[in-house]
């Protein structure tokens, strides 16, 4: 597995809250399923056989995206969503890098 900065997933928290660009829909597509393991927003990951395709900011994030907890997610501000990041990364270090 990647593993990701935080400042990646800070970005794209800010992405889906719509504070920056580009729009997150036209990067990002949420799984459609009724019922997912983990928290409400998992993102769908898209198949390649490219490894330059595993590179793209994407594909980067989505494994550490769909691992984070509902809690992180339900963020009302950017800050807090740092804060909480982490107090996640703390218990769950393998998933980042700085």
């Amino acid at each position: 597995m990647l593993q990701i900065s935080i400042s990646n997933l800070v970005f794209l928290y800010k992405m889906y809250k719509g504070l920056t660009q580009p729009p997150f829909e036209s990067m990002f597509q949420l799984t459609g399923y009724g019922q997912t393991r983990g928290h409400t927003l998992k993102l769908t990951k898209h198949c390649t056989n490219r490894d330059v395709r595993l590179w793209f900011f994407s594909e980067r994030v989505t494994n550490s995206w769909n691992l984070l907890d509902q809690t992180v997610l339900d963020s009302c501000s950017v800050d807090v969503f740092k804060k909480r990041l982490h107090i996640f990364r703390n218990t769950r270090m393998d998933l980042f890098t700085d």
